[in-house]
């Protein structure tokens, strides 16, 4: 395509778009200028896995950005889950593509020996840290493998046999790590089935019964879909030795939709989906049965049998009323530990118990024992031996979270260890540190009585994270590390129950993200991976910690990014893009908090709106947008108000420091940034301009909650109306980009929420852009798309904002759509 270029005040150029060549009628993909193509082409740094043992870092690759073509392979949506038929796995996931494994005295490197262009997903580390496991994605199927830690030497275990339609890790070690457990497509299963002519109409009633639910995509429809789920999610049990050799599978197959071996190798923890199935809820709705089977997979204990959960309230503290969290208790050798409401599931219902922890222990006789009753829901537990556990309870209604210690040995026995507001970031204590490679079991200190928290450490200065040592007997806590200037760093995993060796994750504005070894005891830190700088042209990008004031008094902050070589006195204002999200709070004083790091490395990938920066805009990035419970109301009461105040603030702020010109400053967000950007639009002359992406706007079609409002539509009739900026779409009179994926799996936020805000537009005689793109879902994937994102985005702002006038220095067609047939 054909572009010209001028050089601007600051030393960047501004390409002027022109109206590209069509071919046979149809627009192509586009590209943005130089050098944002290479640096979205730049595969993403790898990420870490420490060893159970402590001794090894397994570094995990992922690919730069896939194709269209990966994303326009076939695709099913049943049950509210998108899976690949021809694979019988996810059809939207990221696979990583090469694995080294590093050991952390720093002696030896391997890398993993696989065939070459093998992509995997699920890597987990056997349980003696010997070893990694992985699901290799094939043409026909997924398979599994194993990885021999010190050689890299790999082992394909299975054929492309294992299934992974179900949500989850397909796969499961056995606890002495010789064998992994898996889901696997039955061996002498038929081809899948045909559709067939309906023998009649699909029918649904109700009875009074209140059954509101928020929407759900890919839903069951009619009973070809359930033919197709129950073909395309039924599996065997199987067990396959780590050195290979045949596979063995137990019991009969069926809609399983996990298997767990017990700690002590004795037993397996099953769950099945039962029908009925739902046409109104998704899978994880769906009736079960939980069982306890021997490894011969010999039937011991029917634990729970639930229905179909479709009755469930839209409160964010309502459950389904049956066991769930079901799993096996990690430091014991055969306990299955569940939680049950107490409430029916239903927070609405006047209580003063709502959870009860139950636990049933091997051979699973008699009935099982209750081991803690707590006021609010149980949403975690973590596990160190029979006299110390720690429950982690929370209630959305008041942000409440509480933790608990539990001596497992002595049911009834819990304790209130702390209390705190989850909106407080400045009060949070720290999240107690597991295990490495396992999730469930805590790391402790070596008397058994301490363990360790990590916590962001978030200040009035910014965010440094820290590691804490908290006595259980004494309740006494001390500091034994914390993150300091100029760098952003935090804890990874703790090596030793004296937490003399941690890996942490250090990065500051011009360093990328690297893994240290910290030898604390000596204050020394060892390098153990040495990326480089994917996009070092952001090198010069200049970064502020921003706060302002809201017209109530309110502090509000965010992040203010200036193009390299600015310079305020030579170049003067700039045109800027703000860019946020809104989040609601109960605690004003919570709204206030600072929550970012002037230390964090900020590098752009994927269709990050910071790319502008490259062309010459100013970015205010997260401004605050905090919507406040006021007068003992809902936040969302006087949601427009707040917002076009906190918009107002930082807008003022940024023409202050003379940084913005103020008749050019865009408003731009994603999803719930979205639906805020066309508010601000319609309800204010802040903004030149909108940018759009992935939204929703018309909140009647999400009728029974959305984001963090409980009410449904019925019982805040107002409120849907008032923030739905469909409604007020005559007001709107700035030029909107809205950007969607035709696929957009998020169940707020259907793709004809942007067509019919466009419709509206278009009818009313506004200014508005639509950009479909296809086969992406909520967040852009495929390459083409993610270029063409950042090319409309770069061409909008340069056709609205290079001028006050929201003309460019030279004139600039229309931007390329579709010809008219």
């Amino acid at each position: 395509m054909l572009t010209r270029r001028r050089p601007n005040r600051i030393g960047l150029t501004t390409a002027l778009v022109l109206v590209p060549a069509f071919a046979d009628g149809q627009l192509r993909y586009e590209t943005p200028p130089d050098p944002i193509p290479r640096i979205v082409a730049a595969p993403p740094l790898p990420t870490a896995l420490v060893a159970p043992d402590g001794r090894r870092l397994a570094l995990l690759e992922r690919d730069a950005l896939p194709r269209l073509a990966d994303l326009a392979r076939p695709e099913l949506g049943l049950a509210g889950v998108r899976i690949d038929p021809d694979r019988h796995g996810p059809s939207r996931v990221r696979p990583f593509v090469g694995l080294v494994i590093r050991s952390l005295d720093g002696r030896t490197e391997v890398r993993a020996q696989l065939p070459s262009g093998t992509r995997f997903l699920y890597p987990t580390w056997a349980p003696d840290g010997r070893a990694l496991a992985l699901v290799a994605v094939e043409e026909r199927g997924l398979a599994l493998w194993v990885v021999d830690a010190a050689s890299g030497r790999s082992q394909r275990l299975t054929g492309a046999e294992v299934n992974g339609a179900m949500p989850g890790v397909p796969y499961a070690w056995a606890p002495d790590g010789q064998s992994l457990w898996f889901l696997r497509v039955p061996p002498d299963r038929g081809p899948p089935p045909a559709p067939g002519l309906p023998l009649g109409p699909i029918v649904q009633e109700t009875r009074g019964r209140a059954a509101g639910a928020r929407t759900y995509q890919d839903l069951l429809r009619s009973p070809d879909d359930e033919r197709r789920f129950d073909y395309y999610f039924t599996s065997a049990i199987a067990r396959v030795g780590r050195d290979g050799g045949p596979v063995r599978s137990v019991g009969e197959p069926a809609l399983w939709r996990r298997v767990r071996p017990s700690p002590d190798g004795r037993f397996l923890l099953v769950e099945r989906v039962v029908p009925p199935f739902s046409y109104t809820v998704p899978l994880n709705r769906f009736g079960y049965e939980l069982w306890v089977w021997t490894v011969e997979g010999r039937p011991v204990r029917r634990l729970a049998a639930e229905p179909v959960a479709d009755a469930v309230p839209i409160g964010f503290d309502a459950v389904p009323p049956g066991p769930r969290q079901a799993d096996w208790r990690a430091d014991a050798p055969a306990t299955v530990v569940w939680v049950e409401a107490l409430d029916g599931g239903d927070p609405r219902r006047p209580s003063t118990v709502r959870d009860r922890l139950v636990a049933w222990t091997a051979p699973f006789e008699g009935q099982p024992a209750i081991w803690a009753e707590t006021p609010h829901r149980i949403v975690r537990v973590l596990w160190g031996h029979d006299s110390l556990a720690v429950v982690i309870t929370h209630w959305n209604a008041t942000r409440t979270e509480r933790r608990y210690w539990l001596r497992p040995d002595r049911p009834g026995s819990l304790a209130l260890w702390l209390e705190r507001s989850t909106e407080d970031r400045y009060g949070d204590p720290g999240v107690p540190l597991p295990l490495p490679g396992d999730s469930d079991r805590l790391r402790l200190g070596p008397n058994g009585q301490t363990l360790y928290l990590a916590g962001e450490g978030a200040s009035p200065a910014g965010v440094f994270p820290f590691l804490d040592r908290v006595d259980r007997r004494t309740g006494e806590r001390r500091r034994l590390w914390q993150a300091r200037a100029p760098y952003y760093e935090e804890v990874v995993a703790v090596l030793d129950p004296a937490a003399r060796r941690v890996v942490t994750r250090r990065e500051s504005t011009n360093e990328p993200p690297n893994y240290m070894l910290r030898e604390l005891p000596v204050n020394r830190v060892v390098p153990l991976t040495n990326f480089p700088d994917p996009a070092p042209e952001f090198r010069g990008v200049q970064r502020r910690l921003l706060t302002d004031r809201r017209a109530d008094g309110l502090t509000l902050s965010g992040t203010l990014y200036l193009p390299p070589s600015y310079d305020p006195h030579r170049d003067g204002p700039l045109p800027l893009l703000m860019w946020a999200y809104p989040r609601e709070y109960l605690d004003p004083r919570a709204a206030a908090q600072v929550a970012e790091s002037p230390y964090r490395f900020s590098r752009p990938s994927g269709a990050s709106h910071l790319f502008l920066l490259l062309r010459g805009y100013a970015i205010l990035d997260g401004p605050a947008m905090p919507i406040v419970a006021q007068n003992g109301r809902q936040p969302n009461d006087t949601y427009i108000e707040q917002l076009v105040a906190n918009a107002k603030a930082a807008v003022d702020e940024v023409v202050r420091l003379g940084v913005a010109d103020p008749q050019r400053i865009a408003i731009g967000g994603h999803s719930y940034g979205a639906f805020m950007t066309a508010n601000l639009l319609a309800h204010s002359d802040l903004f030149r301009t909108g940018i759009a992406r992935s939204g929703a706007y018309n909140r009647t079609l999400t009728p029974f909650g959305f984001q963090n409002e409980e009410r449904s539509y019925w019982q805040a009739r107002d409120v849907y109306h008032r923030m739905s900026p469909f409604t007020y779409a005559d007001r709107i009179n700035e030029p909107i980009l809205l950007i969607h994926g035709q696929a957009d799996e998020n169940p707020g936020t259907f793709p004809i929420q942007s067509e019919r805000l466009y419709a509206a537009l278009q009818g009313l005689g506004g200014t508005a852009r639509l950009v479909l793109l296809p086969y992406e879902g909520h967040g852009y994937q495929a390459r083409e798309s993610v270029l063409h994102v950042l090319w409309e985005m770069i061409a909008w702002l340069d056709r609205w904002m290079r001028s006050s006038s929201g003309q460019t220095a030279q004139k600039i067609d229309n931007l390329p759509q579709r010809p008219a047939p």
